[in-house]
């Protein structure tokens, strides 16, 4: 079993952003997740690294996957974890987010995951808190441990980052996946796509260095992976978006669609997804094509690595 001293530290204190890693910082989480990918698989998953570690999660917006994948990653590590019940908590009492801020930390936890809706408000979180802080998704920024799952996936397909295309798809403009990847596997080498339609167009494009296009097929053509987003409703404030059905038909992910891909391209989506929406359902169901599945298991992996990392 790894020891918790031989694990190195990461550049950064919190994890908030994959834009402010190094390619050594990523490299460091790919590499311990490996570790544990291993461990996740036996009978007995448990690797007590943390135990006597206090871990919080405050969980500022609904999450089944991230949520549950941290509170595997944190057990399986021996650590103890509260989930912070939101509705009943003193900000519904009107306690501000840094008073509540100040109150955890004055309890010495070892670490702080938040997912909030609010961009900026876990840099605010983080300057009132003497623990690390782990991002789980913020606002339209970013959702770092998702793109770091999503590399490792795709890393554990034997894919070179370095020689690969990705198409990310769907409703980039309110997607904070799509803008963790973007940063992530542009930093590993691959060369990335942002593919929309008009009204789900990014309107920081200029910010991105992609091949952007509006058409799915032509965007999908001769890539590695497709990488298809979920179409964020609740983000959604001014967009005119078309019917479910429409939209399927113009830019969800089909078999026919995909022809135009590699023809060992494999397919992503970072989940909950909206099935015969974005993507046909017996598609996202086909394990010869689909990475779903292996994303959701190897989250808790990565999830693993970076509590491991960040409680050093």
């Amino acid at each position: 079993m790894i020891e918790h001293s031989k694990i190195s530290k990461l550049s950064q204190k919190n994890l908030i952003r994959i834009e402010n890693l190094t390619v050594e910082d990523i490299n460091l989480i790919l590499d311990t997740a490996k570790i544990f990918q291993g461990s996740n698989k036996e009978k007995n998953k448990s690797m007590p690294l943390l135990n006597g570690r206090t871990i919080i999660n405050l969980f500022f917006e609904p999450s089944t996957r991230t949520l549950i994948s941290f509170e595997i990653a944190a057990r399986r590590l021996g650590a103890d974890i509260i989930n912070m019940n939101i509705e009943g908590s003193s900000l519904r009492k009107g306690e501000s987010l840094l008073d509540t801020a100040d109150t955890l930390n004055a309890m010495n936890p070892d670490l702080i995951i938040v997912r909030h809706s609010i961009p900026g408000s876990l840099n605010e979180i983080a300057s009132r808190i003497s623990c690390p802080l782990i991002s789980a998704g913020e606002g339209i920024n970013e959702h770092p441990t998702q793109a770091l799952l999503d590399a490792f996936t795709i890393q554990n397909r034997g894919k070179n980052f370095k020689d690969i295309t990705i198409s990310i798809c769907g409703d980039i403009e309110h997607s904070r996946v799509a803008r963790s990847n973007y940063h992530l596997l542009k930093k590993m080498g691959a060369k990335i796509r942002f593919v929309s339609p008009n009204y789900f167009k990014p309107t920081d494009l200029d910010q991105f260095d992609v091949e952007y296009f509006d058409n799915l097929e032509a965007g999908i053509s001769n890539v590695d992976i497709v990488m298809m987003l979920r179409i964020q409703n609740e983000r959604i404030k001014e967009a005119s978006v078309p019917s479910a059905n429409a939209y399927f038909n113009d830019f969800g992910l089909t078999y026919e669609k995909l022809k135009r891909a590699k023809p060992d391209a494999l397919i992503m989506h970072p989940g909950p997804i909206n099935r015969n929406v974005e993507i046909e359902s017996s598609l996202a169901d086909d394990l010869d094509k689909s990475l779903i599945n292996e994303q959701v298991e190897n989250g808790v992996s990565i999830r693993m690595a970076c509590l491991a990392i960040m409680t050093k």
